[in-house]
């Protein structure tokens, strides 16, 4: 019985704690109490609770704590052009997506903006994986302020715990491209694999959680030889700017990229039980500001002053292809998945995505949860669809031939 009290207490706690928190969400996120998750394995919460959170999760704290990104005092204009036609059904194709939000930007002119799931433009959904293409830029932005001096450079120049690990002989480029050969399980049905476990780790007195659990990996293949899908390793990045640059990720994205590329709404960035920017995953924001993230990088991350914010020639090398991934016309850059045609895109679990084209002026922002998990082969298939859709109907407007 006193057990029985114990978790009663808690989960009262939470409802409490909860209703606290009720009256400051806005209308996007009031459905969240309704289906409430009460612990962070967000790879194992039901649709209805990732409905509910990914709309609310930085308003929740006793789900996750989350840090400001601030928006500049000029948003970029994001005035309406004609309607996209598109020879598929807008309708039936954000059903099979689950789509929260789907925004198609050609020439710097609204083309197609839709909402589902109860959400809208004045929401923010969590971003999942995209973030780790912002990391990326922000690994630029470094390299041009200064603070990082090479790509070539070791992680543990850096970050020196990692000394003596399976990662004291990576480089940063190996880190941003997930070549370092250091074995790391991305499985997100499997509760035992290592993108389920690092954030539980107890570490190491006086080290981040997520140093102390990567020390602790073995290697799999020669640094450079292998590419393997590893969060861990872009949230290592993460810890190595902050370091580099002295000020929290949140801080240096609004100053470099949020301020610049005239956001409309502030963003947040979900931390770690440490504290820190979780940078393999979890900004949130609104999709119109997702869409002009792509827009910036349509411009070659340039800030107001027409300056870019990171070296020249380092954008054209992230987001063309540095390592093959096995799939045909595919490939992967600096944190971003890349296909031959000069397209570029970020992408995160449940269906998050923003697709660049900078041929056709091009940029599709959409937020998702898929109701086939996290990685939903079928609703993949059907987005990649959706891109090549919207490209022809740019060409037919443009009386060109796809492809050409």
């Amino acid at each position: 019985m006193k057990a029985k009290r114990i978790v009663l207490g808690t989960l009262g706690a939470l409802v409490v704690a909860g209703t606290a928190g009720w009256f400051s969400l806005d209308k996007d996120a009031r459905g969240a109490l309704a289906s409430l998750p009460t612990n962070r394995d967000v790879l194992f919460w039901t649709q209805p609770q990732r409905d509910a959170t990914f709309r609310a999760l930085d308003r929740l704290p006793f789900l996750a704590k989350a840090r400001p990104i601030a928006a500049g005092s000029q948003p970029l204009p994001l005035p309406p052009g004609a309607p996209l036609k598109l020879a598929l059904d807008v309708g039936a194709y954000m059903a099979g997506q689950r789509s929260a939000a789907l925004v198609v930007v050609h020439g710097g002119k609204l083309r197609l903006e839709r909402y589902g799931l109860d959400f809208s433009a004045a929401g923010r959904w969590t971003s999942w994986s995209v973030a780790k293409s912002m990391t990326s830029v922000l690994v630029g932005a470094a390299l041009h302020d200064g603070h990082i001096k090479s790509m070539d450079d070791k992680v543990s120049d850096y970050l020196p715990q990692m000394k003596g690990s399976a990662y004291d002989d990576v480089s940063i480029r190996q880190l941003l491209t997930m070549t370092s050969g250091v074995r790391w399980t991305e499985d997100y049905a499997d509760p035992n694999s290592d993108v389920a476990l690092f954030d539980k780790h107890k570490p190491a007195e006086g080290m981040e959680s997520l140093v102390s659990y990567l020390r602790g990996l073995p290697r799999a293949a020669p640094a450079g030889t292998r590419w393997n899908y590893s969060t861990g390793e872009t949230n290592l990045v993460g810890i190595l700017i902050a370091q580099a640059v002295g000020k929290p990720l949140s801080l240096y994205l609004s100053e470099k990229v949020w301020g610049p590329a005239g956001m409309e709404q502030p963003a947040t960035w979900i931390l770690s039980r440490t504290g820190r920017e979780i940078s393999g995953c979890c900004i949130q924001a609104a999709t119109r500001d997702y869409a002009r993230f792509g827009l910036f990088m349509l411009n070659g991350a340039r800030a107001g002053d027409g300056r870019s914010i990171v070296p020249e020639g380092w954008l054209a090398e992230a987001t063309t292809e540095r390592t093959g991934i096995g799939q045909p016309g595919r490939g992967y850059g600096y944190q971003w998945w890349t296909y031959t045609d000069g397209s570029f895109a970020a992408r995160g679990i449940f269906g998050q995505g923003i697709f660049i084209d900078p041929k056709r002026k091009l940029v599709v922002a959409s937020n998702a949860n898929w109701g086939g998990g996290a990685r939903d082969p079928a609703a993949d298939r059907a987005r990649e669809a959706f891109y090549r859709a919207v490209q022809k109907a740019v060409d037919e407007e443009a009386g060109a031939k796809p492809g050409d």
